[in-house]
C-alpha cells in the first residue's frame, strides 16, 4: 500500500499531520478549527482514559459532571483567570432561530438571552459556585471530583490533536480544609500524570513549576510535565494547579472549621487532554508510521496468515486460534486478519502504518516446521521462532518492546538537553540544535518576556530536582541560584 507520508526529516509537520490522517486517527471536519477522532484513535484515547480513570479512583477521586454553558456574569468574578482566557470564549446570545420567510435559517432576534453563555473553556467557575452549596463544615471536606469532557477554546491557528477549538480533556477540581492538604493534593497529581507518561506512553518527563508569567490563570502555583518531541520542541503534557482561595473568595465558598471559625476552602485543579495523543505520535514514530506502546496500543498482536488455499489457510486458523486463546488468556489484545481480499504485503504495511506493537506471521512451511514468523514494530526486526511457547515469548517480547520504546525517547532527550552560559551560546543552540536548554535566569518577568520575544523559547518549567548553583543570568548577568529549563514549544 502506498502510505503517503513525508519524511520527517524534510517536513516535521506535514509528517506529523500526514501520520495522523493516514493512520486513520482523526480527521478535519466541516467545522473550522475542529477535528473528527475517528474510530482508531478514539479507541486508543479510550484505552488512555481508562488508565487514568482508574488512577484517579485509586486516590480517591470520583467523577461527576457539569454544565456545558456558564454564565458570562461568573468569569468577571476572578479577575485574572477572565483575563487568561477571555480572547477564546465562544459566547452564546440567543436560544432560537427562526425562517426568514425566504428559505432561510436566521437567528430570531427576539430570543436574545438575559445573559449570554459561555461555551466551558475550564470549568473552575462553574464549579466553585456548584461548591458553594456543597460546602459548609469541615465535615464535608474533602471534595475530590474529576470529570471528563469536551471544552472550546477559539484557536485561530490549529492542528490536529495539539491545537483544536475544541478537545477531549479531564479536569479535576478538587476542595480541602488547609494549603497543606491542597498543595499535597497539587503535588500527588502531578506524580500520577508522570506515572502514566512514563510508564504507559512510554514517555519521559521533566516534573517542575511554571514561573508566574506561565501559571494557569487564577493560581498560585502550578505543576507540569514537560516531553521533548523529535524535532527537539517541547510539549506540556499535564498540569496540576494549587489555586489557593482565589475561587472560593471569587464564590464565597466558607467553611467552619473544627474550632467553629469560618474560612475560605483551598482548591486544586488538574488535567490532561487529547494533546496527549499528538505527544504518542510525535515522540516515538517514524517515517513508516505510527510506533504504539504496547500498553496502549488498540491491539498488541497481529496474526496474518499467508496461504495458497483454503484448506491451508484452515490448518493455519487452527493453530491461530489455539494461540489467540493463550494470548487473550494473558490479557493480551490480539487480532486474526484473514481476509482474502489483501495481500500478505499490504497487510504488513497497513499494520506498520498503525504501529501494532508485533506482527506474527504464519505460512505453509511454518505449519511444516513449527515455527512462526515475529516482526517487532519498534525495531523493524524480524525472527523465526518455534511454536512452541510462542504466547510465553510473545509476552515477554510486548514488556521489552515497551522498555525499548521509552528507553529511545529517553536517550534522545539526554542527547538533546544542554547548557547555556551564554546568551549568544543559548541563541545558537536554540537555531543549530532544538531541545531542551538549561541556563541560569534572573527570576523577573522582564527578562524572561525578553528572551521569548527574541527567540520564541519559553522557560518551559523549574525542574522541582533542581540543584542549587551559583551562577548569573545569560541575559542580565544578575545572581542566579539555579537554572531554568528552555525550550521552543507547541
Amino acid at each position: 500500500m502506498s502510505k503517503g507520508i513525508i519524511s520527517k526529516d524534510e517536513d516535521y509537520s506535514q509528517w506529523f499531520n500526514d501520520l495522523v490522517v493516514k493512520a486513520d486517527l482523526a480527521e478535519h471536519s466541516a467545522v473550522r478549527g475542529c477535528m473528527v477522532i475517528k474510530p482508531y484513535g478514539y479507541s486508543i484515547w479510550e484505552k488512555m482514559q481508562a488508565v487514568l480513570d482508574q488512577m484517579f479512583k485509586e486516590t480517591g477521586h470520583s467523577n461527576a459532571y457539569f454544565p456545558l454553558f456558564i454564565p458570562k456574569s461568573f468569569f468577571s468574578k476572578e479577575a485574572s483567570h477572565v483575563d487568561g482566557f477571555a480572547k477564546e470564549c465562544a459566547v452564546v446570545t440567543h436560544y432560537r432561530l427562526k425562517n426568514d420567510g425566504n428559505g432561510n435559517i436566521i437567528v430570531d432576534e427576539d430570543a436574545k438571552l438575559e445573559e449570554e453563555l459561555i461555551v466551558r473553556p475550564t470549568s473552575e467557575t462553574i464549579i466553585w459556585n456548584t461548591y458553594k452549596g456543597w460546602i459548609q463544615s469541615y465535615r464535608d471536606l474533602p471534595i475530590l471530583v474529576n470529570q471528563w469532557a469536551n471544552v472550546v477554546r477559539w484557536e485561530m491557528r490549529t492542528r490536529l490533536f495539539l491545537r483544536t477549538t475544541e478537545f477531549l480533556w479531564q479536569e479535576g477540581h478538587t476542595a480541602h480544609a488547609t494549603a497543606e492538604e491542597a498543595i499535597a493534593e497539587t503535588e500527588q497529581m502531578l506524580n500520577v500524570y508522570a506515572d502514566f507518561a512514563e510508564n504507559w506512553l512510554a514517555l519521559p518527563v521533566i516534573k517542575g513549576r511554571k514561573t508566574p508569567n506561565e501559571r494557569f490563570a487564577g493560581a498560585l502555583d502550578t505543576y507540569c510535565i514537560e516531553a521533548l518531541m523529535q524535532d527537539g520542541k517541547a510539549l506540556q503534557a499535564g498540569t496540576s494547579h494549587f489555586l489557593g482561595q482565589n475561587f472560593a473568595k471569587a464564590f464565597d465558598v466558607k467553611f467552619a472549621n473544627k474550632e467553629g471559625k469560618l474560612d475560605h476552602v483551598w482548591a486544586t485543579s488538574w488535567g490532561v487532554s487529547t494533546r496527549l495523543m499528538g505527544a504518542l505520535v510525535m515522540a516515538h514514530s517514524d517515517d513508516a508510521g505510527l510506533v504504539l506502546p504496547p500498553k496502549l496500543a488498540p491491539i498488541q498482536v497481529v496474526i496474518v496468515p499467508i496461504f495458497k488455499s483454503d484448506e491451508e489457510l484452515a490448518r493455519i486458523s487452527a493453530v491461530a486460534d489455539d494461540l489467540i486463546k493463550q494470548l487473550k488468556a494473558k490479557n493480551i489484545r490480539v487480532k486474526y486478519d484473514d481476509r482474502d481480499t489483501q495481500r500478505p504485503g499490504f497487510k504488513f504495511a497497513e499494520y506498520e502504518l498503525k504501529g501494532i506493537p508485533l506482527r506474527v506471521a504464519i505460512g505453509g512451511r511454518d505449519l511444516t516446521n513449527g515455527t512462526a514468523e515475529l516482526a517487532r514494530r519498534d525495531t523493524k526486526t524480524k525472527e523465526t521462532v518455534q511454536q512452541a511457547g510462542l504466547a510465553e515469548n510473545i509476552e515477554k517480547l510486548l514488556v521489552d518492546i515497551q522498555d525499548n520504546i521509552y528507553q529511545k525517547a529517553l536517550k534522545f532527550r539526554t542527547e538533546n538537553t544542554r547548557k547555556a552560559d551564554s546568551y549568544d551560546e543559548f541563541k545558537q543552540m536554540l537555531d543549530e540544535t532544538p531541545g531542551f536548554i538549561s541556563a541560569h535566569w534572573d527570576g523577573t518577568p522582564e527578562t524572561e518576556q525578553r528572551i521569548k520575544e527574541e527567540t520564541k523559547a519559553t522557560i518551559r518549567c523549574i525542574p522541582l530536582d533542581n540543584p542549587q548553583e551559583d551562577g548569573v543570568c545569560m541575559v542580565t548577568g544578575k545572581p542566579s541560584t539555579q537554572r531554568v529549563l528552555f525550550a521552543r514549544a507547541y
